[in-house]
């Protein structure tokens, strides 16, 4: 990917953190002695971070992770999806964590849980910025005074954006080769996503999207799918019709929804949505509600 910076008025994560908002919550501080386990649980993430000492790491799903990971520097592990593994660490004097689930709004069909590997472990010397962050974070979990576990709660969440800042500078080194932040990393790709993400409902042609990203057509369409492995149009749909699902969820009435993602009318609409879902929008939101 291109390493020219982007212009400082393209803004690459709030209009994805705007319309699919993430949850901190703090669970644990201090030492885990022992095997600690934490079960998949639909639409819970965990970000655990490891202050002190060494540990296994082990997986035992199906969910292309090695069986076993040693850590043994202090280090942000990430699990952006539902994921079981449990730590191994001394029977006592196990090593200190700070931890916390995140809900991310959309749960599966957020943008951004999608596009994340399984797994982001990173040693916190790599982060350039998230000490000071963590120091204050640390500081809060560290005494119990008032307002310390809302406060832990809001700087876990800066700890997560300054996390996909860095995955979005560099993701080669976080092992991402294609997706949204694949895309999100080139500088010209990103001008045309971050309209995308921000305006939704404009009249997206490949032209209108090339002109975003100030090229032609072709190479805007062809360096598209080879960062993000989807067409410009794919993506579109993709992107609306996930904006459509919270916007259900919220009592939204069809033609409003169809209208304000673009579509030319709540039948469009309802059948973009079938192909995508395999249901009409009200018998998707009935079953997921029932679910």
């Amino acid at each position: 990917m291109p390493d020219t910076p982007l212009p400082p008025s393209v803004d690459r994560l709030s209009p994805l953190l705007d319309r699919f908002r993430v949850r901190a919550q703090l669970f644990h501080t201090g030492a885990l002695c022992g095997v600690s386990l934490f079960e998949q649980q639909p639409g819970r993430a965990f970000l655990h971070v490891l202050r002190r000492g060494e540990m296994e790491v082990v997986h035992t799903g199906n969910d292309g992770l090695a069986p076993r990971l040693i850590v043994d520097e202090p280090t942000l592990l990430f699990y952006p999806r539902a994921i079981t593994h449990a730590f191994h660490n001394p029977p006592v004097d196990g090593s200190d964590f700070t931890c916390a689930t995140l809900r991310f709004d959309g749960d599966e069909h957020n943008p951004l849980v999608q596009a994340l590997p399984s797994l982001i472990l990173l040693p916190l010397r790599q982060v350039t910025g998230l000490e000071q962050t963590l120091n204050l974070l640390f500081a809060e979990t560290d005494r119990s005074r008032c307002g310390s576990r809302l406060l832990a709660d809001r700087l876990f969440e800066v700890v997560l954006i300054q996390l996909l800042r860095w995955l979005i500078d560099h993701p080669d080194a976080a092992g991402i080769s294609s997706g949204l932040v694949a895309g999100l990393s080139d500088p010209r790709l990103a001008r045309a996503l971050a309209a995308i993400h921000a305006q939704p409902g404009d009249d997206w042609t490949l032209a209108a999207m090339a002109t975003k990203a100030g090229m032609s057509r072709a190479a805007f369409a062809a360096g598209f799918k080879q960062a993000t492995g989807q067409t410009p149009a794919s993506y579109l749909s993709d992107w609306r019709l996930s904006l459509a699902i919270g916007e259900l969820r919220a009592g939204q009435p069809i033609k409003v929804i169809a209208d304000a993602l673009g579509y030319s009318g709540a039948p469009a609409f309802s059948k973009a949505f079938k192909q995508r879902f395999g249901a009409a929008p009200r018998d998707w939101l009935r079953e997921a509600t029932a679910a």
